[in-house]
């Protein structure tokens, strides 16, 4: 098992930036990718960037692309997820996934006001 704890979340304005943090513990040596999700009020729950656990290889949703940075520390077996330029339409709770979805951690809210 891989357990998840998320931290960061916060109100800020538009145009502020944010760091989100999550650190896992547990079986870290079975994590292979780390996801960041996030799910804004009555919509589904959508992809927001993925890092390669040893490679460190990125990719990103086009809404993203250019304003959020997702990196990892390996030796604090923690992703980061640095979100600039942050939008009123960032607004959700983010969850930080491992593998892709099989452990979630409980998420953190991210609300961006205009």
């Amino acid at each position: 098992q891989v357990q998840l704890v998320e931290s960061g979340g916060g109100l800020v304005q538009a145009g502020d930036s944010l760091r989100l943090s999550c650190a896992a513990s547990g079986r870290t040596v079975s994590i292979m990718t780390m996801n960041w999700f996030r799910q804004a009020p009555g919509k589904e729950r959508e992809f927001v960037a993925v890092v390669s656990w040893s490679a460190g290889s990125t990719y990103y949703a086009a809404s993203v692309k250019g304003r959020f940075t997702i990196s990892r520390d390996n030796a604090k077996n923690t992703v980061y997820l640095q979100m600039n330029s942050l939008k009123p339409e960032d607004t959700a709770v983010y969850y930080c996934a491992a593998n892709g979805g099989q452990y979630w951690g409980q998420g953190t809210q991210v609300t961006v006001s205009s």
